[in-house]
């Protein structure tokens, strides 16, 4: 044999080993038809097929993350939006995955679609802002029915984005504004019945002990003098006050009339009448 013999024996024997050599990786598993039927499934590692009759097809394990494109919905309350979401699956019989559909992964995003429209058409506006994680379940469940016909699993589905028109976000604005507005308005009512209750207690209080009113003024003249002025500030109960000013200015006028002289009167002086001797009558005076 000559060395050209020799050569194309060795060039032989590479290509079949090259065409019977087949490399499964961990996440993978290996599906082998033989003359176009399925004879079993290779696990990872080195595997050897027969040229020519046997194809192996080899299919991943891992997750797949998909993307599911914006679906223009109208809500149940007749409310346009757009929604998308992300998709999770895995393949977990890798024989259906090749044997019973095409392309799986069209077959997914296409149907992944159809579900999202149809799920988020039978919720309300307020339903699908609100109560997204049933819709999730909802789409995922739908979608396992389906997918597990053909060896794929849905994992997780999440709506990703809510697109809104602009009238419904100014009115959505409006809405929680107004709402904001009626709990402010009701937090300061209610500081307000507090503050009079406690007002009300205090008074009381003060009432009961007059010293805690000393006690308080002599407080509010600690604040005031807290700051560098030149104010004075001198506290006094506001109705004795008023009280006292009354009976001072009575005082007043009754010393001014007291003082005034009053007009004198002309006195009539009337001689004494000597008594006759003889004890007859006296004689009147002209």
């Amino acid at each position: 044999m000559g060395s050209w013999t020799i050569a194309a024996i060795a060039a032989a024997v590479l290509l079949v080993a090259g065409l019977s050599i087949r490399i499964v990786k961990q996440y993978e598993k290996g599906v082998l038809f033989r003359l176009g039927r399925v004879v079993g499934v290779r696990e990872p590692g080195l595997r050897l097929i027969i040229p020519v009759i046997d194809v192996l097809r080899r299919v991943s394990l891992r997750i797949v993350t998909m993307p599911i494109q914006s679906q223009g919905i109208i809500t149940r309350d007749n409310v346009s939006v757009d929604v998308s979401a992300v998709a999770y699956f895995r393949v977990v019989d890798a024989v259906k995955s090749v044997v019973a559909i095409e392309n799986v992964y069209a077959a997914i995003d296409q149907i992944a679609q159809t579900t999202l429209r149809k799920v988020v058409g039978q919720h309300t506006l307020d339903e699908t802002l609100s109560e997204t994680d049933a819709i999730n379940r909802d789409i995922r469940q739908i979608l396992d029915v389906t997918t597990l016909d053909w060896g794929v699993e849905v994992t997780l589905v999440e709506l990703k984005d809510i697109q809104l028109p602009e009238s419904m976000k100014r009115a959505m604005a409006k809405q929680a504004e107004a709402e904001r507005e009626k709990r402010a308005k009701i937090i300061n009512a209610e500081g307000e019945a507090q503050a009079a209750a406690a007002l009300g207690a205090a008074s009381d209080t003060m009432m009961e002990h007059p010293l805690a009113l000393q006690l308080r003024n002599l407080q509010s003249l600690v604040e005031i003098g807290v700051d560098k002025n030149t104010t004075v500030v001198f506290p006094a109960p506001l109705m004795s006050t008023i009280g006292e000013l009354g009976s001072f200015l009575s005082r007043e006028a009754a010393a001014a009339n007291a003082s005034v002289p009053s007009p004198v009167e002309p006195v009539i002086t009337v001689p004494a009448q000597e008594a006759p001797a003889n004890g007859g009558p006296v004689p009147a005076s002209a």
